[in-house]
C-alpha cells in the first residue's frame, strides 16, 4: 500500500493486526485496480460504498483521491449527500453499487438494463462486485477499528447522519 499512494494510510496498520485481512486485501485491491475501470470510475465506487456502508474514515479517503483522480468537487459533494453525480455514466456506476449494498446483491432486472444500456456490459456488472467487495473490506474495518483520520484527509472529514 506504500507504492500506491507514497505512504501507509491509518486503515493498513489498523488491519495489519489480522494476516488474512491484510492479504485478502492487498490481492485484491491489485485486481480491482488493474481492472477494466479507470482510476476516477474506481473512486466513484469507492466513495459510495463508503458513504452507504456509512465508513467515515473511508469515505474522507475517498473524497481525496476522487478529487486528485479528477472528479468535480461537485460530484464528489453529491455522492457525499447520497445523490448521483451529474455524468451518466458516473450516476450508473453510483447507483448500481449502492444499490447492490442496499438490497444485498438482488439488483432488479432494471436497474441491470440502465446500467448496461449506458454502455457497460456483464463483466462491468461483475466488476462491480470485485470493487464492492475491496471497499466492503476497508468500510466494516474502518467502522470496526475507527482509525485516526491523516491530516491530508481532515479537510474532507464527514459524519454519517446520524451518528
Amino acid at each position: 500500500m506504500n507504492s500506491a499512494f507514497g505512504f501507509i494510510p491509518n486503515i493498513a496498520g489498523a488491519m495489519a493486526t489480522s494476516p488474512v485481512l491484510i492479504g485478502s486485501l492487498t490481492d485484491l485491491f491489485g485486481r480491482v485496480h488493474g481492472g477494466s475501470f479507470s482510476e476516477a470510475e474506481i473512486q466513484i465506487l469507492l466513495l459510495t460504498n463508503a458513504v452507504t456502508n456509512g465508513a467515515q474514515w473511508a469515505v474522507s479517503f475517498h473524497s481525496y483521491l476522487a478529487i486528485a483522480e479528477g472528479l468535480s468537487a461537485d460530484d464528489v459533494a453529491a455522492i457525499r449527500e447520497g445523490a448521483l453525480p451529474e455524468d451518466a455514466k458516473h450516476a450508473a456506476l453510483s447507483k448500481l453499487t449502492r444499490s447492490l449494498i442496499e438490497k444485498r446483491g438482488g439488483v432488479s432486472e432494471t436497474e441491470k438494463r440502465e446500467f448496461l444500456d449506458l454502455g457497460f456490459d456483464e463483466s462491468h456488472l461483475l466488476e462491480v462486485v470485485a470493487v464492492l467487495a475491496a471497499s466492503t473490506i476497508t468500510n466494516y474495518t474502518a467502522n470496526i477499528t475507527q482509525p485516526p483520520l491523516e491530516a491530508m484527509f481532515q479537510p474532507h472529514s464527514w459524519q454519517a447522519p446520524g451518528r
